[in-house]
This record gives structure tokens, C-alpha cells and sequence, in this order.
């Protein structure tokens, strides 16, 4: 009988073992799960660490692949300690109910660093120096702590090597225009043909000047739409110092020397780069959405009035986020109302009416 009943008895305590065994892992899979949505450090009160000891000492060495909330080296102190009986030696100068940990940068310290780097873009170490000058000794790694959690980026955008292309565009917005080729279909006698213009972009300002369109843009025309740009430049008071364009064949040398000559400088975009002129692009858009798309172009007289008419309602009349929801033309902002009367406001319209805003009625 005993021979029958032990194997029986082994079978049975062996499934147990394994399902046991498979209830542990279920349990040690759960446990990461939730101690990875917990704080990295988790301060214990003396008597939860009584309650891990009661527990955990009899385990032995199996506790290195089960604790989680602390190492298997600070339970063995927790043990050493419990033994000798030591306890943790305070302070009676001190403030006992500080919590644990290094002290957190004063307030007014973190608003001085985070003001440092917005007004000038300085590195961790550059801003360390303005501090000590100023007789304020923190760390740089502090220094880095209190601007990454204030939201910027580990290194700063003001240098040589960390430039960004925005930094670039607002340095030299104020002198910089973009330019490119625009073209519209001409329905002819003959069949369909493209149209030719050149528009130009200023960045600080959002001012925009179209040429008159041509059939041909060989090097005659476009050198002298060249030198007829920087005469309305001039007189918008907008004259250029740089110039950005693409790479477009239709650019040719002339192009480029008759801005020289002027003493601005050609910025040539890397190939396949459009978001690099992405405001002239932008514009293009508008104006190929709000006003080209309507027409259908039967003379080069009739597509450069309609370019006129839009340039003049781009720059005087339509408003432009950029600018504070003002015309880029708009040097003077309106005075604020507190009311007003609906028929003094008046829609003045161009091309038709497709072109329409908003003005006061003349005294």
C-alpha cells in the first residue's frame, strides 16, 4: 500500500510546487508592473521596515530577485542595525520634520536662472558664472535641473554650433527677403501657356512686391526685375541685405549681381529644401488659393492687374497674424473703442468683390 500511496503523494505535492511556483512569477510580474508607476525612491517608516524584517529574514539570500521598494543591501543594513541596536542618530538642531534628501533651490534662485536664459541663451556653465558673480554658488547640474523642468532644451540655441534656422530667420528678419518663381496658365489661341512672375517677400514685415508677368524669363528679365525690386525696396524703406532663393535654373548669375552690387548677399537654400522659404511658399499658397484660382487668364495685362490689385490689398488691407492681426503696411495701430456704430463700418471690395474688408466710413 505504502508503495502505491507515495508516488501518489509525491505527484501531488510536485503539481503543487509548480502551481505555486507559477503564482510566484504572476505575483513578481505584477509587482514590477506597479513598482514602474511609483516614485524611484521610496522613503520607508520605521515600522514598515519592522514589518519587511519580520518577513523578509526569513528568506535569506531569496530576496535579492524579490525586493523592489529597496536593495537587498539596505534590507542586510535594516538587519545589522535591528541587531546592534542601533538607530538612526538626529539632529536636535534640526527641524525634525524635514523630509530626506538634498534641500530644493529657493524659488526666487529658479526664476533668476530660468530669466538668465530667456533674455540671453546662455549654456549651463555660462549661466553658473553669472550666478557666482552675482555671489549665488549652486551647481551646474542644478543649473540644468531647473531648466529642463522648466521645458527647454539641453542646449541652448544662441550658439555657433547649436544655431537653429529660426534663430537665423529672426536675427536677420528686419533686412532679409525671400523670393521665388510663380506661374499661371494663359488660355491662348493657340493653346495653353505658362505666365511668369517673380515674388518677393519681405520676413520683419510680411510686405510683399509681385513683378509683371512675362512669357520668357530669360536673364534680360529677370536681372531687371532684380534691379525694379530694389527700387520699391528702397522706397518701402525695406532694403535688403540678404536675399534667400532656391535653386531654380531661371536664377541665373545677372541675378545674383545685380544684388551684390547693391551690397546684399545671395542665400542660396540646399536642394530639395522648400520649407527652408517656407513664408514665401506660404504666401504663394494665399494668393494662389485667394485670389489666381478665381481667373482664368486670357493676357498678360489681365494677370498683372490682378496681381497688382492683390499686392495692394495684401499689404494695406488684409490682416496678417504676423502682425498682430494688422496689414503689414500698418505702421499705426488704430486707437482701441470701447463702442461703435454699425453704419459707420463699411466693406470696401476689389477684383469684383472677391477681394473685401473693412473700414470706417469717411467723416
Amino acid at each position: 500500500m505504502d508503495k502505491i500511496l507515495h508516488p501518489l503523494f509525491a505527484l501531488l505535492a510536485s503539481v503543487t510546487r509548480q502551481e505555486l511556483a507559477r503564482q510566484v512569477a504572476y505575483l513578481k510580474e505584477e509587482n514590477r508592473i506597479l513598482r514602474a508607476r511609483l516614485p524611484e525612491r521610496i522613503v520607508t517608516t520605521p515600522q514598515e521596515r519592522a514589518r519587511l524584517l519580520k518577513v523578509g529574514r526569513k528568506l535569506g539570500t531569496q530576496l535579492r530577485e524579490l525586493m523592489s521598494i529597496a536593495s537587498y543591501e539596505s534590507f542586510r543594513r535594516w538587519v545589522r542595525e535591528k541587531e546592534d541596536g542601533r538607530t538612526k542618530r538626529t539632529n536636535p538642531d534640526k527641524n525634525p520634520t524635514r523630509k530626506p534628501g538634498r534641500p530644493k533651490t529657493p524659488d526666487d534662485i529658479r526664476a533668476l536662472v530660468i530669466k538668465i536664459r530667456k533674455e540671453s541663451n546662455f549654456g549651463y556653465t555660462r549661466i553658473l558664472g553669472e550666478l557666482r558673480k552675482l555671489g549665488i554658488h549652486i551647481s551646474r547640474q542644478t543649473v540644468k535641473n531647473i531648466l529642463v523642468e522648466a521645458g527647454f532644451t539641453p542646449n541652448p540655441e544662441g550658439t555657433d554650433k547649436q544655431d537653429s534656422w529660426d534663430a537665423f530667420l529672426k536675427r536677420h528678419a528686419d533686412t532679409l527677403w525671400q523670393c521665388d518663381f510663380l506661374t499661371k496658365p494663359m488660355w491662348t489661341a493657340t493653346g495653353v501657356v505658362d505666365l511668369y512672375l517673380l515674388v518677393f517677400l519681405h520676413l520683419g514685415t510680411r510686405r510683399c512686391w509681385i513683378s509683371p508677368c512675362t512669357l520668357h524669363p530669360d536673364s534680360a528679365w529677370v536681372s531687371q526685375q532684380a534691379k525694379n525690386f530694389l527700387m520699391e525696396a528702397e522706397d518701402m524703406d525695406l532694403t535688403p541685405k540678404m536675399v534667400m532663393r532656391d535653386n531654380d535654373t531661371k536664377f541665373i548669375s545677372q541675378f545674383d549681381m545685380v544684388f551684390k552690387a547693391s551690397g546684399a548677399k545671395i542665400k542660396r537654400n540646399t536642394p530639395l529644401s522648400p520649407n527652408l522659404r517656407a513664408h514665401v511658399e506660404r504666401f504663394i499658397q494665399s494668393l494662389k488659393h485667394e485670389c489666381l484660382d478665381k481667373f482664368m487668364i486670357v493676357a498678360q495685362r489681365h494677370l498683372n492687374h490682378i496681381c497688382r490689385e492683390w499686392s495692394a490689398h495684401y499689404n494695406s488691407e488684409r490682416p496678417h497674424e504676423f502682425c498682430e492681426h494688422l496689414p503689414p503696411a500698418c505702421e499705426h495701430p488704430p486707437e482701441p473703442v470701447e463702442s461703435i456704430k454699425i453704419r459707420d463700418m463699411v466693406c470696401k471690395t476689389r477684383l469684383g468683390g472677391l477681394l473685401k474688408h473693412y473700414r470706417r466710413r469717411a467723416a
